[in-house]
């Protein structure tokens, strides 16, 4: 009799090992209707139940006589990404039921499926100002030599009024590393801007110069008088200060980037400019609306918007609508292969990371010859006619 506890804890803890090999093992297929710039695929590859069993449950029936979950992780989500070696990593965001963020890294063979936690989180030093809060990591491989993480470093507004706890200032954050595992914390990026959110770091120097994107705005949730993606330049990441940004992708009235947009992962150098994937957010009867859309700059001058195709490149489908923070999808991650293919690691509604797929080639083509946003609709109506006009001429 006094065995038999531990012969229970035993047989549910190999159940729940065999479930979680299953869910890690678990092939992702293509789903192949679609509109040809973009494969989603069948499963998330990444959820709450892919965190290791030995982060959330106490293996030792001594003190856990009952077999509870500890800890329990609420979602998987916003993830960074990087090619090590042959096999393509994500930086996730990990949120527990106490509603904290963490950082975890994430390795899978193909891109697409297998998906295994490292076995510990990322410890991540602090700086002499602690944050409460950390997440949506970008990870940029600059021409320095380093791999740097920039994320969202969230404090309590001192300033708040009193009784008021939500209140709260978002800075960047950046550490740097070489093998992912050990990092170094740098000091915040230091912006002219109240708050700041989105910030990526550009893969190259700039005229001798580290460059990031920002995205200026004055409070917490409100962009107020900013907004954009902007650009700054600071001479060293390790005192990283921007004196000057300058927006270079606006919000605009009635699209779907006109409440608040911001970068999403680094840039992908091309032949013909550098690709960005962003997110647009608007606002409806139901709330906020997530999608994210592309757009391209000049090779040589950055600061230069050369192809911005109308409307949304990626909007949540009938499965990812649901979840914490609905109708969100939202991106920070993504990887090119030598060959071509484009990975996109996105999250749907604050809960679970997608992959989809494409090619540089189909990026391209799509961000130079889908019609830019004529914003009105008789410029929408135009564009459908001009390209009926076309198709007829090509019938005959």
């Amino acid at each position: 009799m006094i065995n038999e506890p531990k012969k229970s804890i035993s047989r549910r803890f190999e159940a729940l090992l065999r479930q979680h090999k299953e869910l890690v093992q678990q092939p992702n297929a293509i789903i192949q209707s679609g509109n040809g710039i973009v494969s989603r695929y069948q499963n998330p590859i990444l959820t709450a139940k892919h965190a290791p069993l030995h982060w959330r449950y106490d293996l030792n029936p001594e003190t856990n006589p009952f077999f509870l979950e500890r800890i329990g992780v609420n979602a998987t989500f916003n993830a960074g990404a990087i090619k090590w070696g042959d096999n393509y990593v994500l930086c996730v965001r990990v949120e527990g039921y106490d509603r904290k963020s963490f950082f975890a890294i994430a390795e899978s063979p193909n891109g697409i499926d297998n998906f295994k936690f490292w076995d510990e989180p990322v410890v991540m030093p602090q700086t002499d100002n602690p944050e409460i809060n950390v997440y949506d990591m970008r990870l940029i491989a600059h021409e320095d030599g380093w791999i740097y993480g920039v994320f969202c470093a969230e404090r309590k507004d001192p300033n708040a009024p009193a009784g008021d706890v939500s209140s709260a200032i978002a800075s960047a954050g950046i550490a740097r590393t070489k093998d992912l595992k050990n990092w170094e914390r740098l000091p915040d990026l230091v912006t002219p801007s109240n708050q700041q959110r989105n910030v990526v770091l550009h893969p190259e120097f700039v005229n001798g110069k580290y460059c990031l994107y920002t995205r200026p705005q004055d409070g917490f949730i409100e962009t107020g008088k900013g907004g954009g993606i902007g650009i700054g330049y600071t001479h060293s990441m390790e005192q990283a200060v921007i004196e000057k940004e300058e927006v270079i992708f606006d919000k605009k009235f009635h699209t779907v980037y006109e409440l608040k947009n911001g970068l999403g992962p680094a840039p992908l150098k091309t032949d013909e400019g550098w690709l960005h994937l962003a997110h647009g957010v608007r606002n409806t009867a139901a709330g906020l609306r997530y999608v994210l859309y592309m757009f391209m700059t000049d090779l040589e001058d950055i600061t230069k918007v050369i192809h911005y195709p109308g409307g949304y490149f990626m909007a949540p489908n009938d499965q990812e609508i649901i979840g914490d923070v609905g109708n969100v999808l939202f991106s920070n991650g993504w990887i090119k292969d030598p060959d071509g293919t484009v990975y996109i690691y996105y999250a749907s509604s604050d809960v679970r990371m997608h992959v989809a797929t494409s090619t540089i080639d189909v990026l391209v083509d799509y961000c130079k010859n889908t019609p830019a946003d004529s914003f009105t609709s008789a410029g929408s109506v135009d564009s459908i006619l001009k390209l009926i006009k076309k198709n007829r001429e090509f019938e005959m």
